[in-house]
């Protein structure tokens, strides 16, 4: 029975961001990651410019050991196999079959370490009529309706900024692993998990979706801007500042109040056009065309100021440099500083996980260089001399 995160072994078969992003989340509650790829690296990598390592690598591989195997020979294979047998989780976002055709797949794996966790990512899963296709973030964006309801409804449809399928099939791929291993603490057996990340995002288009039952008399955009996916609320928007923009939320009368009060357009408050909230769900373009005369007098401090005094619901619409630098991040430790052997000083991912005692604040090392932990890893774990494991590095 495992007594503590750091006595987790985990197995990172994986690259760019869905399954690295399950291994950062382990890595940061102190469990040792193994970060198996290619001799060439893994895909990530290849971003590289210059002389430094990609900032989008350094940010999801802290604390991690690398070894370079290749897959495609018997001894690398031989190598990942017994590195398998110690482990405690694998994680892997090959395409579906990739690892079966390799002699690697889950079957094999649990046959030689039948406690062993196989945490599979996939972008539509290994089985149903889209198995098979090319998964990225943004094909599975257009595959999922996300991109149909993201824009405005005389525009094109448009993806999110972030790659948020990528991380959500991640964080749920990390969930699947860690409910796998209490299953094991009771039961003493491994098993395969997966998580598809397009199953991920279904739930997701709650709002959108809604909108297609709640009102099925009334035809709905499928794209509705920043304004509610379902269009049942108002306000509800993005609103031009004197400086930027803004986002306000009313989800309560009481928010429909204070947001009035707090811009000096009480008046509205006795206009029958915006009675109750399905009033002004019905009138939204009369209601934002009334807001954003009040709110684009004003910078974003004064109105976060003016209507969190009447604890509406708001916030600024933050640039990249902002955020880069938000005091907020940084005090909760979201946003921390490594020294990178290449790359310097630079900011990379803290845990999202909070626990008391201290747990998940383990010290920051920088991402390893390809190879970096090869001899003391596969000699430790898989019982090869220093020469056996850098021959592997070496194909």
């Amino acid at each position: 029975m495992l007594s503590s995160f750091a006595e987790l072994t985990v197995i990172e078969l994986a690259h760019i961001y869905n399954g690295p992003y399950c291994g950062l989340m382990f890595a940061h509650l102190g469990a040792e990651v193994i970060k198996v790829e290619p001799p060439s690296g893994e895909k990530l990598r290849g971003r590289a410019r210059a002389d430094a390592d990609p900032q989008e690598f350094i940010m999801l591989n802290s604390n991690k050991k690398s070894v370079a195997l290749d897959l495609k020979s018997a001894d690398g294979r031989e190598a990942l196999l017994r590195l398998a047998d110690s482990a405690d989780v694998l994680i892997e976002n090959y395409a579906p079959g990739a690892l079966e055709r390799l002699g690697l797949g889950p079957e094999t794996l649990l046959a030689r370490n039948p406690r062993l966790i196989v945490a599979s990512g996939k972008g539509y899963g290994s089985s149903g009529p889209y198995a098979a296709l090319p998964a990225m973030d943004l094909t599975v964006q257009a595959m999922s309706g996300a991109i149909a309801t993201s824009g405005f409804q005389d525009g094109a449809p448009v993806k999110a900024g972030p790659a948020f399928t990528d991380f959500s099939g991640g964080i749920h791929l990390f969930g699947a692993a860690m409910a796998a291993l209490y299953d094991r603490e009771l039961t003493g057996r491994g098993r395969c998990v997966e998580v598809s990340m397009h199953d991920t995002i279904y739930p997701m288009l709650t709002s959108a979706l809604s909108g297609l039952y709640n009102y099925p008399d009334r035809e709905l955009p499928q794209r509705t801007g920043n304004r509610h996916s379902g269009l049942a609320m108002a306000p509800y928007n993005v609103y031009r500042a004197a400086d930027g923009w803004l986002a306000i939320i009313s989800a309560a009368e009481a928010h429909w109040q204070g947001v009035c009060r707090a811009l000096g357009i009480e008046g509205l408050l006795d206009d029958p056009r915006f009675a109750t909230v399905h009033d002004r769900a019905d009138h939204m373009d009369a209601l934002d065309t009334a807001l954003t005369e009040a709110t684009s007098a004003l910078t974003r401090e004064e109105l976060t100021a003016r209507l969190g005094a009447h604890k509406v619901p708001c916030a600024p619409v933050k640039e990249l440099r902002e955020v880069d630098a938000d005091p907020h991040l940084i005090e909760r430790g979201m946003i921390r500083y490594v020294d990178h052997p290449k790359n310097g000083r630079v900011p990379t991912v803290g845990n999202p996980l909070r626990m008391s005692a201290g747990c998940g604040e383990e010290p920051l090392t920088p991402a390893p260089a390809v190879g970096a932990d090869q001899v003391e890893v596969l000699g430790r774990l898989a019982g090869l001399s220093a020469a056996e494991a850098q021959r592997l590095r070496g194909q």
